[in-house]
């Protein structure tokens, strides 16, 4: 058997997040801990208790995915005998996911992961005014299609491919006018459905450079080691192990595209024929199953999908 740790990315966040966890686990206590003491914050508290609304906002749901899928993989390695570098083929996460695969393949530390999702989060929300960005889902086109679709809606404003999240579902991002225009032109295309979706910034797309800057000067900041684990790199859907190709990716990863259909596909073709999404939720489990048939794909973040995880 061969495996693959997936990390989810924005939009898995829910209250009670990690709670049952570091009730039950003090490796798991201890991650929640330690990102507080890094941000300066009762993050954990948010993460368990709420209110929903405050969870939700990027500066905080990105940091608080992270910790739970690194508490989650604490626990494996002092509870379940897992050893990553031995035991895990490849690690790779979708967008802030991302982060989560580099914190737990050594590239960086949590206190460093946490707090560069923090200004990434805060970066990314004010690279564009609040409600002149959007995102879309164009479902049922191919990442072709939706390209085809976003370059004719954009008129001279900015609509790209943010993310290809394989199974006929792309996502595209920019400006509001032009990204409000390819919802009405995938439906003439063939798309199932195109729908706006409730997003705080338009994520992925050019409108991001500012933040993509911010995040090279913080990425400049902080040690950056190998990683002990090959990372499914979201812009390349390759895999990088080399700490100057890992701050690039990373820079590149705020304006680019999440390839993420290439990605798992490039990690089955590689062998991998189990997939396990490290943390909160299950979305990319989902996903996985639609672009890599034969495999399978389950999530491992509460108490009891931790007891079931077997090497």
């Amino acid at each position: 058997m061969s495996r693959a740790f997936i990390f989810p990315g924005q939009g898995s966040q829910a209250v009670g997040m990690g709670s049952a966890l570091a009730q039950d686990h003090a490796a798991a206590r201890a991650v929640f801990a330690e990102v507080d003491e890094a941000l300066g914050q009762n993050l954990s508290r948010l993460m368990f208790e709420g209110p929903a609304e405050e969870l939700t906002l990027t500066a905080n749901a990105q940091p608080a995915l992270m910790a739970s899928s690194i508490a989650v993989l604490r626990v494996l390695e002092a509870e379940r005998g897992l050893d990553l570098a031995r035991d895990v083929a490849y690690v790779a996460g979708h967008s802030l996911g991302e982060y989560s695969a580099l914190a737990a393949a050594g590239s960086l530390s949590l206190a460093d992961t946490a707090r560069l999702l923090r200004l990434r989060g805060e970066a990314m929300q004010k690279a564009v005014p609040v409600g002149s960005g959007a995102m879309a889902a164009l479902l049922g086109l191919d990442v072709e299609a939706a390209a085809e679709v976003a370059a004719e809606a954009r008129q001279g404003d900015v609509c790209d491919v943010a993310n290809d999240n394989g199974a006929g579902q792309v996502v595209v991002s920019g400006d509001r006018a032009a990204v409000e225009r390819a919802v009405a032109l995938a439906q003439g295309r063939g798309a199932k459905r195109a729908v706006m979706l409730n997003v705080s910034a338009p994520f992925h797309c050019s409108l991001m450079a500012p933040a993509a800057e911010a995040m090279r000067e913080a990425l400049g900041a902080v040690a950056l080691h190998p990683a002990k684990v090959p990372v499914m790199a979201n812009v390349l859907a390759a895999p990088i192990t080399d700490p100057a190709a890992i701050r690039t990716a990373l820079v590149e990863q705020v304006t680019g595209t999440v390839r993420w259909r290439e990605c798992v596909a490039a990690m089955a073709a590689a062998g991998v024929d189990t997939f396990h999404e490290i943390g909160t939720g299950k979305v990319l489990s989902g996903l996985v199953k639609r672009i890599a048939a034969g495999t399978s794909a389950t999530p491992v973040g509460t108490s009891a999908e931790v007891a079931a995880f077997t090497l």
